[in-house]
């Protein structure tokens, strides 16, 4: 048989290929050839057969007949052959495989071979690619190795004592007498693998951190050795002394000083010497300077020193790398909430990142403003904010507007204030405002009473400039139905009245309601106010003869609630002033939840915790058994919702709807249940009444419980009692979210055993803001008549960064006293 073309010139053909077939045609080719030469057991060629073969997995193509060829290789004796073999098993074999338990026995025969080099390719093997079986049967062998004087050797076994930890983390303690001397090798090699180990220990066992944190002096004095030392030309990059071990020897102090006082002291002036002695005009300077700053930031680390570490980030937010300015924002971002101050310094330079052109330095500079947010700048940060939202891509109005809304509610220092700065972004954002914003603004503008006449002159003149944003338009109708008595008669003070007729305003609203740009919703709140305005204006003619119109609307919401207004002019024309009269100032007690105290510049107002409805959950039915199936199926109870829908019940989507159509099994029911079936008890129906919900509640002294955490979400429980019912436990649920985007669309359900019977009442809001700026609370009131321990599966729905979420769990550690 003649011999087989060499790797190189295997290469050179296979680069001559003109297409994708031309190639593969050359390597189907090569693959047989190579194929007959394994079945023939030709020794002298196997080894350039397999280089060649290892080409080809490289380049994406099937080579997996060639394993077996890889162990014989590696039980060769010569040097060459064994290179090849290893190589081709730690590229073609994984522990998937149950061939590469073959090879342990050569591995184990070259551990303890004569010649470094051999011992190297066997211990990089282990360490790539050794399973957890392999790794028990050969652990003695790397570590005899760890103690060996040869340094070429240390460092191999080293880093294979890595792999061994993670896959069998119990022979750690095994390797313990090993590290003893590692520190103390002058080998920079030995120095960086072996602070890779103890990394790795630390990080996987307390035990070991604990007794590796008495080596903080000797990490530290290598690491001031490293900074001091003149110029080492094996060791020099960019003019500083190995940056790869003393970013390593960084990450361990992080560890070790973590949550321990006497570490941190000990190495707080190696990191001041390190931060204030390194060079910054190259990036290697930066990258150790950026390791230094998340070491002082995690160790509990003097005042003075995080201020110096906050300094480098804002000069790093000057730096022309686009990436050390994201790094240095990212990095702030997270310590704003510790050296908020501290970070406050570095405002101007954070508010000029917002006109970066890099997306991703844009997003995070305006996440990082918001942070910055307080009572004594809400003025000057809101109109660099507002600007922002002016100019920003689409991508960012919804998140920019939302931060807005959220730090106005929070730092607003008037009310006039607040009602233009959220008017100001429905003007330039309404499109991307989150679903909550109109109730808020609504509820914010009745509460306002002296507000009233200037507020609905500024939507009027807003309405007239432009209705293509519906936010703003549909808030523009409610507050001219509200009052359009007060823009008519021209009593504004805060600026010159504009004179408008009656006609004009109902020529505007009639004009919202055949307009190609109004939305269904838009047009209710149109109808709604014209309606409203028939006890306002003199024009009744003109508004009966809107109002019949629209009786017969394709639209059946616009439909319905002319047919209804109609109704009042017919047949309740006496009852139409006392139904359409002005809505009362929104009372301070709350629906769903306890009274929120909200400091605003120094004064503090007691804010409702509005009911705010989620946006409806339209499932098909297959999914929605799938769900009662992950609840549990036989043994639970679907939730009763006490919101009444906004919808005809025909639409469908809400959860009463959506888990009502089920059976107990799963499968689909042969006819809807009713919503509260007559056999509940009375308490199912309280939330339906006029009464408010808290009144006969109070505390019994029931000790919270975190009942979810996972992903930045946090579900916390109280508990309370409701007295003339002492079967009733109330549970209040708090929602929080530590990442740094909002979660939106949030649904939270739960379901007991058939033994219970549980209400679940409207939440808070549907969005959980980001950093832990708020809370979604919802109420759920459970009746346990035989006094059993308490068992509820939940199940949590939200979108996070544009990607969906669903997880379910299951709460059994509910405190006795909730249940007994």
């Amino acid at each position: 048989m003649p011999a087989p073309i060499r790797l190189r010139e295997l290469i050179r053909t296979i680069r001559t290929a003109r297409t994708q077939a031309e190639e593969r045609e050359m390597i189907q080719k090569e693959c047989a050839a190579i194929r007959s030469s394994f079945r023939e057991e030709d020794n002298t060629y196997r080894c350039r057969n397999v280089a060649k073969l290892l080409y080809m997995h490289m380049l994406g193509y099937p080579a997996h007949f060639g394993q077996l060829e890889c162990l014989k290789l590696i039980a060769s004796q010569k040097f060459t052959d064994k290179r090849i073999g290893y190589l081709g098993a730690m590229l073609l074999l994984d522990e998937r495989q149950d061939v590469h338990l073959l090879m342990t026995n050569c591995i184990k025969n070259d551990l303890n071979h004569s010649t470094q080099y051999v011992q190297g390719l066997a211990l990089c093997t282990l360490g790539c690619m050794g399973s957890s079986e392999m790794c028990r049967d050969l652990a003695g062998e790397v570590e005899k190795l760890l103690k060996t004087s040869n340094s070429y050797l240390r460092k191999k076994a080293a880093l294979c004592a890595v792999h061994v930890i993670r896959k069998v983390p119990e022979l750690m303690e095994m390797f313990l007498p090993a590290t003893k001397n590692l520190l103390s090798e002058k080998n920079h090699g030995v120095l960086h693998t072996s602070v890779v180990l103890l990394t790795e220990m630390c990080e996987r066992s307390p035990d070991m951190l604990a007794h590796f944190r008495k080596l903080v002096p000797q990490l530290v004095r290598i690491l001031k050795n490293l900074i001091m030392s003149g110029y080492s030309p094996e060791h020099d990059v960019s003019g500083i002394s190995d940056p790869f071990l003393q970013v390593r020897i960084l990450r361990l102090l992080r560890i070790l000083g973590k949550s321990d006082d006497d570490s941190s002291e000990a190495m707080n002036d190696i990191l001041a010497q390190v931060a204030t002695n390194t060079e910054t005009s190259k990036n290697v300077g930066n990258a150790i300077l950026y390791e230094t700053v998340l070491t002082i930031m995690d160790i509990k680390s003097e005042s003075g020193l995080r201020v110096l570490a906050i300094n480098i980030l804002g000069r790093f937010l000057l730096n022309n790398d686009k990436n050390i300015r994201y790094v240095a924002l990212t990095s702030l971002l997270k310590t704003v909430q510790t050296d908020h101050n501290a970070v406050q310094r570095h405002r101007s330079t954070i508010v000029d990142c917002l006109k970066d052109l890099d997306v991703s330095i844009k997003r995070r500079a305006m996440e990082l403003s918001f942070a910055l947010v307080n009572g004594n700048n809400i003025r000057g940060m809101m109109k660099e904010l507002l600007y922002f939202l002016d100019s920003c891509d689409p991508e960012f109005k919804a998140d920019c507007a939302s931060g807005v809304f959220l730090a106005a509610e929070k730092y607003a220092p008037s009310k006039r204030w607040h009602i233009d700065t959220i008017m100001r972004v429905l003007t330039t954002a309404g499109s991307y405002v989150r679903d909550d914003s109109v109730p808020n603004l609504i509820q914010l503008i009745t509460n306002s009473v002296e507000m009233h006449a200037y507020t609905v002159q500024r939507l009027y003149k807003a309405l007239l400039d432009d209705i293509s944003q519906q936010p703003l338009v549909q808030v523009a109708s409610w507050c001219i139905g509200e009052y359009g008595d007060l823009l008519v008669s021209g009593q504004c003070e805060e600026e010159e009245p504009i004179q408008v007729t009656e006609d004009e305003v109902l020529d505007v609203l009639e004009g919202l309601l055949v307009s190609n740009l109004s939305t269904p919703v838009t047009r209710g709140y149109a109808l709604t106010a014209i309606m409203k305005l028939s006890t306002r204006f003199s024009s009744v003619n003109r508004i009966k003869k809107v109002v019949s119109i629209y009786g017969s609307s394709i639209d059946v919401e616009l439909q319905q609630r002319a047919v209804e207004y109609n109704a009042l002019f017919k047949k309740y024309d006496h009852m139409r002033p006392a139904l359409l009269e002005r809505m009362p100032i929104m009372e301070k007690t709350a629906t769903n939840g306890p009274t929120e105290i909200v400091q605003t510049n120094g004064e503090t107002e007691p804010s409702v915790v509005e009911a705010k409805h989620p946006p409806p959950v339209t499932q098909p039915a297959n999914q929605a058994n799938d769900l009662l199936d992950l609840l549990g199926g036989n043994d639970v109870v679907p939730v009763i919702q006490t919101t009444m829908p906004t919808k005809p019940a025909s639409a469908g989507g809400e959860l009463l709807d959506l888990l009502g159509d089920l059976s107990l099994s799963g499968a689909p029911a042969p006819a809807p249940a009713p919503s509260v079936p007559t056999s509940q008890p009375s308490f199912l129906l309280d939330g339906l009444s006029s009464q408010p919900l808290f009144n006969d509640i109070a505390a019994a002294g029931i000790p919270p419980m975190t009942a979810y955490s996972k992903n930045g979400l946090k579900i916390d429980f109280t508990f309370e009692r409701a007295n003339p019912n002492p079967n009733i436990a109330v549970i209040t649920i708090h929602a929080s979210n530590s990442t740094e985007a909002d979660m939106t669309d949030f649904v939270f359900q739960a379901a007991v055993p058939k033994t219970f019977q549980l209400q679940l009442l409207s939440p808070s809001s549907n969005v959980v803001p980001a950093l832990n700026q708020g809370t979604v609370t919802q109420v759920i009131r459970v009746l346990n008549l035989q006094k059993q321990q308490l068992r509820m599966r939940i199940k949590l729905t939200y979108t996070h960064k544009g990607s969906p979420v669903q997880d379910l769990a299951e709460v059994n550690n509910f405190p006795p006293q909730s249940w007994q």
